[in-house]
C-alpha cells in the first residue's frame, strides 16, 4: 500500500502547476557516451548511454504524450544531462537543479560502479550482468524523475521511493531483475508504479 496522502497533495499541486495545459512539454537531453577514459574513470560500460535513453522513453510512454525527450547536439543547451559519476557524491545517484536557457535543469549523476553499492549488490552483480543494467537503469529512471520535477516517495512499490524510509534495497532491484528474460526487455519495461504514473500524467497531461 502506498501514502495515500502524500500522493493525492503531491497530484494535486502538479495539476495547479501544469496550468491544464493540452500540449506535451519537450525536453532536451544529453547523455554522456562511455568513452574508454570514462570507463577507467567510473566502470561505466557501453551501453550504459542506452539505459538512460530507455528511462526517458519510459517517462515519455508512460505518461501518455505528456512528456516528450529529443537529444541536444550539445551539452550546454540540454536541459537534461547524465553523467557518469565516480563515487564521490551521492551514493547511487543525484539530480542537481540547473537553469538552461531560461528553463528548469537537472545534472544528472548516475553511478554506474556496482562494486561500491554494498556487499550484496556487488556480489550479485558480479555474476549477474542484468541486475547490474538493473541497478543502472533504475537509478537513471529515478534520477530523471527528480530533474523533471519529481519528490521522493515513502511507498516501496514507487520508483520515486526514497531509501531513508528503510525498505530492502536489493528487493527493489531484484523485483525488476526478476521481470527480465533479456536485456533489450528494459526497453519496454518501464519499471513504474501506478502511482508513479499518475503523478506523472498529472504533471504532464496527454496532448488531447
Amino acid at each position: 500500500m502506498y501514502n495515500s496522502g502524500m500522493v493525492i497533495l503531491q497530484l494535486a499541486l502538479l495539476l495547479l502547476l501544469a496550468g491544464c495545459s493540452a500540449w506535451a512539454e519537450e525536453w532536451t537531453y544529453w547523455i554522456d557516451p562511455c568513452t574508454p577514459e570514462a570507463e577507467k574513470a567510473t566502470a561505466c560500460k557501453p551501453g550504459d548511454p542506452e539505459l538512460g535513453k530507455w528511462a526517458l522513453e519510459a517517462w515519455a510512454r508512460e505518461s501518455g504524450g505528456g512528456i516528450t525527450f529529443r537529444a541536444s547536439p550539445t551539452e550546454a543547451h540540454a536541459r537534461l544531462r547524465i553523467h557518469w559519476a565516480n563515487g564521490q557524491g551521492s551514493l547511487y545517484g543525484e539530480a542537481v537543479p540547473v537553469e538552461v536557457d531560461g528553463q528548469r535543469g537537472a545534472d544528472i549523476y548516475v553511478l554506474p560502479d556496482t562494486r561500491m553499492l554494498g556487499r550484496e549488490i556487488a556480489t550479485a552483480t558480479r555474476t549477474d550482468e542484468m541486475l547490474r543494467d538493473t541497478v543502472v537503469y533504475l537509478t537513471c529512471l529515478h534520477e530523471t524523475g527528480h530533474g523533471i520535477g519529481f519528490a521522493h516517495t515513502a511507498a516501496f512499490a514507487d520508483i520515486m521511493y526514497s531509501f531513508r524510509f528503510g525498505g530492502d534495497i536489493n528487493e527493489y532491484f531484484g523485483r525488476y531483475r526478476r521481470s527480465l528474460k533479456k536485456r533489450g526487455d528494459i526497453a519496454t519495461r518501464a519499471g513504474i508504479s501506478e502511482a508513479d504514473r499518475a503523478v506523472l500524467k498529472a504533471r504532464y497531461p496527454a496532448k488531447e
